[in-house]
């Protein structure tokens, strides 16, 4: 009889993590340029199209997470009613639950959530001069990407960036066109992963002076 025994569940939670951040690395290097050629169609203004990556990656992890927290509130209460341990084994079994049942998660929804977010964000384009959905592939692997690092134990997430903030060698990494003596974000490219307050893998901004 095989059991699954505590030091393979670590070595499977490991090689899950290991291939998640590897997606969030891909995001970066390819999806994150495809969206930008999708944008320069309708926008010229580089800056802007960087700008509007950069908050949809943001978005798509806000709308992925509090889609999982509404998802572990109602597994966690049907659970609840025969699970013998106690609040910790509760916990991790309803992240395992979600984490073999990824179909709880409805994409779709995630990004309706993420676009409408776009749309009255004042500091994009209105909704009349461009169309977000033309990235809707780069947002939806993004949202199911945010899904599947929240049933992580711990859970990854992105940094939140401030326009004007002290640039942070330690959680991003400068533009080739950035002015390298300049000591302050003009705008962010991509953002930092984190673990439990930890830069996992550095994010891009833009410095000038």
């Amino acid at each position: 009889v095989c059991t699954w025994s505590p030091t393979l569940c670590r070595k499977a939670s490991a090689s899950r993590r290991a291939c998640l951040i590897a997606r969030f690395n891909f995001a970066y290097a390819k999806d994150r340029l495809d969206a930008e050629i999708c944008l320069k169609k309708f926008i010229c203004d580089i800056e802007m199209v960087q700008r509007i990556i950069y908050i949809a990656a943001l978005e798509s992890f806000r709308a992925a997470k509090k889609a999982f927290w509404k998802i572990k509130v109602s597994v966690k209460e049907s659970l609840a009613v025969n699970h013998c341990g106690g609040p910790a084994s509760l916990e991790l079994a309803v992240v395992d639950y979600i984490a073999c049942h990824k179909d709880l998660f409805d994409v779709c929804c995630c990004l309706q959530d993420v676009v409408c977010s776009m749309n009255t964000n004042a500091r994009l384009p209105c909704s009349e001069d461009i169309d977000y959905n033309v990235i809707s592939c780069f947002m939806k692997e993004l949202c199911c990407l945010a899904f599947s690092m929240q049933t992580l134990i711990p859970p990854l997430d992105v940094a939140f960036g401030i326009d004007g903030e002290l640039f942070n060698r330690n959680m991003y990494y400068r533009s080739c066109d950035s002015d390298f003596t300049a000591p302050f974000v003009a705008y962010h490219i991509w953002p930092a992963l984190m673990e439990s307050g930890a830069v996992i893998v550095k994010g891009e901004v833009v410095t000038r002076k």
